[in-house]
Order: structure tokens, then sequence, then C-alpha cells
């Protein structure tokens, strides 16, 4: 039975308990009826008008359903005088029902509490004064506070650090701490003591507004429809009605016709498709999943092929300060600073990756002044005495050491912000938009969940979508690609397979609409994305989709498996109707067993799809080390500084360089590889397969403590130039070795924190 014929006027849902009472009139007065035959009359009449209610709904649906054979089998046990018979038909419906709204609570119930939850109003900082105005008056700009306790109303950047439980639109339990500059999503609880925040979105396009519109759209809009149980109607019907009126012709007996409609009343596909369908619909929405109905989420369990959008979906979405290459005699920390003084003050887009990289770094910042923004350019201030510009510079007539770096950088496919000091460059920053952490382990569980194609759809430049596309092992890449390509990319793959498009950009909108399954990732607020969205992830993260896709195909083959079940007792019990063996009475209590049977297989969907927890003491061991990662991108970054200042041999800088490498390798990288493998190794070992499983990341803690014990020996005595290329080679060495174990451990460890279990 659909759900959605049986919205209530006010919410589009029903509630089971009140079908637990009905339930138990019809058990009572079914017991009645033995001291009373007109009871069960009654109560086959009530069921009657019940079952050629949901007839009449199918037939203005213009949709063939299996509610015929429930309505035919009533008839027939009013006409032959099998009241009882009619009595448990009726009985095993107010059951069904009442499960059914069981399970559609269940998956409602996570969507009910991101609605309750939505704010209405927000605090807002006026001349001085806090203002609760509605959320709609909130303008990009405004000051908006936040007090303990309360939900972010609006996409902010925190004017000062804060902690945060992001647990209802994340699944992750512990508080989560943000630094001051960092942008926090609507939808988050203040942890932590009252904060301000900068809107950056109005309410109408924060994050947490698309999520709350498609969870409206989930609950007031058709709740599962059943699809497969329409198939396997298409079957049963015309074979239950065949079977049914040669048993009638072959005995002469019309009760012999009415026990075989008796035993096939559909209650397994009336029942169990819907308990799983609205099982799955729970299990993604515990997941931090928003899916618009059942139908959806049976169109992503037969998923094949995936198109994936690659700025804020596969990458993080914003620009990362990867690596600082200074002129000869230059101090890293020194020129990195100096930029972070001018970009604090600045609004272009680069400038936040510049301030993150320097508090990552932890070196001073100071106070820039006469800051100004040049059009076209990037931005110039005075600090400390010194004129700072910071930004595009010409490529022409540039030293040696800047030339070195724009080849890096074109290498790389990464962008340039130059830093210039009274006219003259004095460091390069190379950005890049970096993969998220969890991209390539989410792609791994999509194909081994079925979807076997991964296409990378982009309108970014080739190299860029390329070097992407080869990190993750994607079966296609395009790039350059305008909206109205994306679109036709999507069709021209549909023809092929059920076909998934993943984006989060506006430009995205037209390819989540054309396909099969849109999926909106919610990173930089929702807003034509949401609309046109069937599924929204709520989490920044896209692991969440893998935990989507296998849930949604574990709810559709249970359901597939649960119809199957119940129509093939069915079929066996109308073949013993037809032969004798079971009279009609009878045949309603086999139907009865049968339906417990198969509902109760599908109430296994409510369970998701079984993944193991990650413990607390994990998650906080995993929490821990990711952030010493952060923290060490300047240790790593001196190591292959180091590197490079040998290219011009044995110099005073390159010595200090190498020496200052060292230091950090053996005060900073070598501590934090020997607590992972004593604390955090031991820790996630059960959850990647064991000693096994950490096997070759632990073998990764042993070549490069080999590395730097190679270093260091070449540091025992003063080094000769004769050393230069073991040096060089040694240091190149340990750059890759801490690159690829870093990134593995992000991929295969520390996501697994970030994961709803």
């Amino acid at each position: 039975m659909t759900a959605t014929r049986r919205r209530s006027a006010v919410d589009g849902r029903v509630s089971w308990r009140p079908w637990v009472v009905v339930v138990a009139v019809l058990a009572a007065a079914t017991l009645a009826g033995a001291a009373l035959p007109w009871v069960w009359v009654a109560v086959t009449v009530a069921g009657l008008v019940f079952s050629l209610s949901m007839v009449v709904s199918d037939l203005r649906a213009r949709r063939f359903g299996t509610d015929v054979l429930a309505t035919a089998s009533l008839v027939g046990t009013l006409l032959v005088g099998e009241h009882l018979a009619g009595a448990l038909i009726a009985l095993m419906l107010g059951t069904g029902q009442a499960l059914e709204c069981y399970a559609r609570g269940r998956a409602h119930r996570d969507l009910d509490a991101l609605l309750a939850r939505a704010p209405r109003t927000a605090r807002v900082r006026r001349g001085g004064a806090v203002l609760a105005v509605p959320l709609a008056e909130v303008a990009v700009g405004d000051v908006v506070v936040v007090r303990s306790g309360e939900v972010v109303p609006v996409d902010g950047r925190l004017l000062e650090p804060g902690v945060f439980d992001e647990s209802a639109l994340t699944g992750e339990p512990l508080p989560v701490a943000r630094e001051a500059d960092t942008v926090v999503r609507s939808g988050v609880c203040n942890a932590g003591a009252v904060v301000a925040v900068c809107a950056v979105r109005t309410a109408e396009g924060s994050a947490y507004a698309g999520v709350v519109r498609l969870a409206e759209q989930a609950l007031a809009g058709a709740a599962p429809v059943a699809r497969i149980a329409d198939r396997f109607a298409v079957v049963l019907v015309p074979v239950a009605l065949a079977v049914a009126g040669f048993g009638w012709w072959w005995t002469g007996e019309p009760a012999r016709a009415v026990a075989v409609l008796v035993t096939a009343t559909p209650c397994p596909l009336l029942l169990a498709v819907p308990v799983a369908i609205a099982g799955g619909m729970s299990a993604v929405s515990r997941r931090g999943v928003v899916v618009k109905d059942g139908a959806v989420l049976e169109r992503l369990g037969r998923v094949r092929t995936a198109i994936l959008d690659k700025t804020g979906t596969v990458t993080v979405g914003a620009p990362v300060v990867t690596e600082v290459l200074t002129a000869p005699g230059k101090e890293t920390g020194r020129v990195l600073g100096l930029a972070a003084a001018v970009e604090r003050e600045s609004p272009h887009v680069l400038a936040t990756a510049v301030v993150t990289a320097a508090r990552r770094a932890r070196v001073p910042v100071g106070t820039a002044t006469a800051v100004r923004d040049v059009p076209g350019a990037g931005a110039e201030g005075v600090v400390d005495g010194l004129d700072v510009a910071v930004g595009r510079a010409a490529t022409t007539d540039l030293p040696g050491w800047a030339r070195s770096a724009v080849r890096r950088a074109r290498l790389d496919a990464a962008g340039v912000v130059w830093v210039r000091v009274a006219g003259e460059p004095v460091a390069a920053l190379l950005v890049r938009d970096e993969l998220r952490p969890e991209a390539g382990r989410t792609l791994g569980r999509l194909r081994a969940a079925g979807v076997d194609r991964l296409v990378l759809v982009t309108g970014d430049r080739r190299e860029v979508a390329e070097d992407v596309g080869r990190l993750l092992g994607l079966d296609d890449v395009v790039a350059d690609a305008s909206p109205r390509e994306k679109v036709a990319r999507v069709l021209a793959e549909q023809e092929h397979a059920p076909t998934m498009a993943v984006g989060d950009g506006v430009n995205d909108a037209p390819a989540l609409a054309a396909a099969d399954v849109g999926v909106a990732v919610a990173a930089r607020g929702l807003t034509a994305t949401a609309q046109v969205a069937d599924a929204v992830l709520t989490d920044e993260g896209i692991d969440r989709l893998a935990d989507a896709v296998e849930s949604a195909r574990r709810a559709r083959g249970i359901a597939v498996q649960s119809a199957a079940l119940g129509v093939g007792l069915s079929l066996v019990a109308m073949l013993a109707a037809v032969s004798g063996f079971l009279a009609p009475a009878a045949g309603a209590l086999v139907q009865e067993l049968i339906d417990v049977l198969a509902v109760g297989n599908a109430l296994r969907a409510l369970r998701g799809n079984g993944a193991a927890e990650v413990p607390l003491v994990a998650r906080r061991l995993i929490t821990r080390f990711r952030a010493e990662h952060a923290d060490l991108a300047d240790a790593r970054s001196a190591v292959r500084g180091a590197a490079d200042a040998l290219s011009g041999g044995l110099t005073p800088l390159a010595r200090a360089r190498v020496r200052a490498a060292h230091q950090a390798l053996v005060d900073r990288i070598l501590p934090h590889e020997r607590a992972e493998e004593q604390e955090l190794y031991p820790a996630v070992a059960p959850m990647v397969g064991g000693r096994a499983g950490i096997a070759p990341m632990s073998r990764g803690h042993a070549e490069i403590e080999r590395l730097a014990g190679r270093l260091g020996r070449h540091l025992a005595a003063e080094p000769t130039a004769d050393q230069v290329d073991d040096l060089r080679a040694t240091l190149y060495g340990l750059d890759a070795v801490l690159t690829l174990h870093f990134a593995q451990e992000e991929q295969d460890y520390f996501v697994l924190a970030d994961r709803e279990h």
C-alpha cells in the first residue's frame, strides 16, 4: 500500500499508534465473532471499505495495484459465507497499515528533528545593540551573535574561535573546535561560549536552508513508492485470478476459488516493500543524507554510473597553499607572515588560503596599514615599514628562482600567489584546490557497491581535471565543460545505465535535474542545487554519498527479497488451496504467517548496512592526529625547501636549511610518526583488517625513520660538496614518502572518524 494515499491533510503523515488501536479492536472483534458471527461480517465489511478505497486511489493514479486481490477475496468471503476468513483478512490489512506507518515514522524521525531545530530568528548586532530579527532579514555582512546551545542560523565567518556540535548534520559525536576566520555552516549548534559570526550568505542561500527545504518535501510529498510491488503485481494478480477461476471451474465449488484468493492476498507486496523502502530512508537519514521520497531511494539503489563535479565535490572547493618557495636568503616564515598581514585585511578569494597557511605554520603575523585592493592584481599594504604586495605579478624578467617556481606550478597544475617587498618578488605561494581526504575511499566504496563507471565532468582546466582523474582512478574525465555540456554528458550516460549526478554549485543544477538521481553536496550553500536535487548530503564530506548508495542498494535488495519470499510462499499456498488442502479460514492464517515472515525480513532495512561502529577512543585519536597533520605542514615544507636549496650547491643558506629540516624531522615529525605507530594504529587496526591492514603503513613509518637516519649521518660532521647529490636524493625521497604516507593515512584512517555508523 503506497503511503501517498494515506497522508493526513495536516502534515502528510499518519501516526502508527492509532492503527495499533484499530488492530486491537479488529483482533478482539475476530475473537468475539466465535460467539457472535455477525461481528465477523462487520469486520469483513470494514476491511472491504478500506480495500476499495485503495483500489479507487490506484485507479485515480492510473496505477494497477495489488489491492484488487484483497478486495476480491473479501467480496468472495462475504458471498460464500466464509466470514472468519474475511475477518482475518481485514485484521491483516490493519496490522499491515500499523507496520507501514511505524516504518515510515522511523524514516521521518530524523527529518522531523532537522525541521524542529531550524531557527526562525537571529540575534544581529546593530548600532551597538543585539536585536532579535526574523531570519529572512539577515543580510550578508551582518554580525550574528550565537549563544551557547543555539543553532547557527546562517552560513558565516567566525570572528572569534568557537566550539560546535555538528552531530545533527555530520553524525560526529565530539564537539569540533573552529578557529577565527573559518566559515561555519548554518545548522550546527554552538557548544561553547557566545560567538559572533559575520554572515556570508543569507538564510535562503545557506546550507541548512537547502536541507530543510528538501526535508519538507520529503515529509509533505509522496512517501515510499513501492514500484517494486507494482512490477510483482503485474504477474501475481492475473496468475491468482486464473488459478482461482480454474479451481472454481474444476471443482464447481466457489469456496475453492475464495480459498485461492485468500491465500493470494498480496500483503507481502502491500507491506514488505514499503516497509523495506521506508527502512532504507531511515537508514540514509541517520547517515546524513536527506532524500525526497522512496522512489528516489529505489533509483539510487539501481545507479550504475556516477557523474561527479570537481570543485567542492571531490575537492575541498577552496584554494590551499601547498608550498612556499622563497628567494635566496629569505626566511619562509618571515615572508609568509608579511603576506598574511596584508591578506588578513583583504577580501579577495585567495586571502583566506594565505592567512590559514600562516596560522598553520605558526608564524607571527604583524599588523598591516594602508591596505588597498588592486583590481586584477591582489592587495598592497605596509607591514613593519615595508611595502608588501600579494597577488598576481608579471611573469617576464623574473629571477631564476622565480622562473623555477613558475615551472613547478605549471607541472603541478597549481596557481601562484606572489609576495613582493618594495616591488621585488621574495616568495611564490603555490595554491591548489586539494582533493578531499575521503574522496579516494568514497569512490572505492561506490565501486564496491555496484557503481561501475565514474566520470569527472568539470568546467576546470584539462590539466587540473586530468590530475584529479589519475589520482582517483576515474574512468573518464571531461574538462572545460559548460552547464549545457554537463547535461549532454548526463543524457549520454543515461542511455547505457541508471546515472547519478553529484555537484554543489549553481552551474551543476541542470545536470542534477537531468540525471536519474541528482545529489547536492552541502559545501558552499544550497540554492538552485537543492531545488532540483533528489537528495542532499548534509555534511560537506562526500563519504555520505557512499553511505547513501550502500544503504539504498541494501534496502532495495531487501525489498525485492521480501517480495519474492512472500510471493513465492503465496504461490505454494495457492496451489495447496486449489487442491483442497486449505479452507478459506486456514488459508487466511497461512497468509498471516507469510506476512510475518516477509515483513520481518523487510524490517532489517531499518538497521542500515551494518557497518562497524568506530569506538570513541579511536575517534579521539584520529581527531588528534589529523590536527597534528595540519600542524606539520610547515615541517614537511622545510624538507622539500632544503632539497631545493641544494640546487645551487652547498651554500651557507643551503646548509642552514638542511639542518633546519633535520631538526624539524627529529623534533616534530618522527615523534608524531612514533606516536601513531604506538597509539593510533592499534586503535584503528580492527576496522582496517587487523595487523595485516596496518602493515603497509607501518612500513612507511620504517622508511621515514631510515631516511631521517641517513640524513642525520650526513650531518654528523660538516657535509662536503661531494655529498650534495645524496643529500638532495635523501631529502627528495623523504618529501615523497611523507607526502604519500600522509595522504594514505588521511584517506584510509582519518575518514573513519567522519562516518556515521
